[in-house]
């Protein structure tokens, strides 16, 4: 039976609890996606290495029939240049193996300068925390901890104490007419938070929080759902307008911001224990859950006109999955259920031949949206969808676990 065929549909799944988290459900079997995942990545690194390897390129999507990573520079404009020695450090966390530590090393030391230069924009953080951050997790490298203190002061430049947030694209102030943040720009906050606690300066700490307070004030409708960018007058620090950039329209729900929010927010709780954010990180989280197509994977945006005939993004279904197994573990018990369910109901979706990639190609998922507005990546294999599909499933890996040990 097609797995897609045992979800029920939004409106009967939210009169049961999220998900229809009250039905039995047969254990998931992560090992085997995560099995897969390291077949996937040992594939791609072959191929990678099929003329001469240049670590200075990094892997970013595989579009239409071609079957090999399309790679883009490691540059400071490059904003996903992390994702790809994120998922080798993260294969290697559940593999162990020795060779795949080696490329993750190779890889991750080509993004060492960005940390010495002066900050780009807000994604700064998404680079280095996915590389330099589980390298350090991983290994306690002390020149992988150097370079996330440095690159933490470097993002802090970009914070404006009159509005109360990090500027998240210098480039475009004058195109949105006024400071912009972007919900994209949650994420990295966690650089922020985890150069605070490891020997960076405690305004780190305060920065963030204040970020997250004042996006939590502004960037938000009163049910839950966000505007992709909010603009703000930066000498006043006035609220100016919220808008989108990658989105259907200004008034219309990103499914990648959303997801975007129910991580971020999900990590300020972790990181402040504020009850304020894990409030609403629930709220946020809701909001995206009540939006789903029945097999829990969003439409590109929730509100485009076109749906059912839109385009997916299994890139935020990644996201949200990971999010929510953090999520779960600070919930009641009936929201720990439900959220726990949900999560792994988006990855056995993710997982099956609706959303994996075909064995020919090196990636783990197709079916992505990058930005659909400009054209550009649309039912794509993306490399930041990867990175959060094989988090989501070391993050599962882990709590069953801890649970086989209770």
């Amino acid at each position: 039976m097609n797995i897609l065929k045992l979800f029920f549909p939004c409106s009967l799944a939210l009169a049961m609890g999220a998900c229809g988290a009250d039905k039995p459900q047969e254990a998931y079997d992560v090992s085997e996606d995560l099995a897969y995942c390291h077949t996937k990545v040992t594939k791609g690194l072959m191929a990678l290495k099929e003329d001469s390897v240049d670590y200075k390129m990094m892997p970013r999507n595989i579009q239409g029939e071609e079957t090999s990573w399309k790679c883009r520079p490691a540059i400071a404009e490059e904003w996903c240049s992390g994702f790809w020695p994120g998922i080798l450090w993260l294969d290697y966390e559940y593999t162990g193996d020795p060779e795949i530590r080696k490329e993750a090393e190779n890889y991750t030391s080509s993004l060492g300068y960005l940390s010495r230069q002066p900050v780009y924009d807000h994604d700064l953080g998404f680079i280095m925390l996915c590389s330099y951050g589980n390298g350090y997790r991983l290994t306690a490298n002390e020149d992988y901890k150097n370079v996330l203190l440095e690159s933490a002061d470097s993002l802090a430049t970009l914070y404006n104490p009159n509005v109360g947030t990090l500027l998240s694209w210098p480039r475009n102030v004058e195109m949105f007419g006024g400071h912009n943040t972007i919900m994209d720009n949650m994420i990295n906050l966690e650089l922020l938070f985890w150069a605070a606690k490891n020997g960076g300066s405690k305004d780190l700490y305060d920065i963030a929080v204040n970020h997250a307070t004042t996006t939590m004030e502004n960037h938000f409708r009163p049910d839950g759902t966000c505007f992709h960018v909010a603009v703000y007058d930066p000498e006043s620090g006035n609220f100016l307008k919220g808008v989108t950039h990658q989105g259907y329209s200004d008034d219309s729900t990103w499914a990648r911001g959303q997801a975007w929010a129910v991580y971020g927010y999900t990590m300020v709780y972790r990181e402040t224990r504020d009850p304020k954010f894990l409030d609403f990180a629930q709220k946020v989280t809701e909001a995206y859950l009540a939006r789903l197509p029945e097999d829990l994977v969003p439409y590109w945006d929730f509100d485009d006109p076109a749906i059912p005939s839109a385009p997916r993004d299994a890139s935020a279904a990644a996201v949200v999955a990971s999010a929510l197994l953090e999520l779960q573990g600070y919930c009641s018990a009936e929201k720990q259920a439900n959220y726990r369910h949900c999560a792994e109901k988006m990855l056995a979706s993710l997982g099956s031949q609706n959303y994996r990639s075909t064995e020919n190609k090196v990636s783990f998922l197709d079916h992505s949206t990058g930005h659909k507005p400009a054209g550009s990546e649309i039912d794509a294999s993306i490399i930041y969808a990867d990175y959060y599909y094989i988090e989501a499933l070391n993050r599962l890996k882990k709590l069953q676990e801890n649970e086989s040990r209770a």
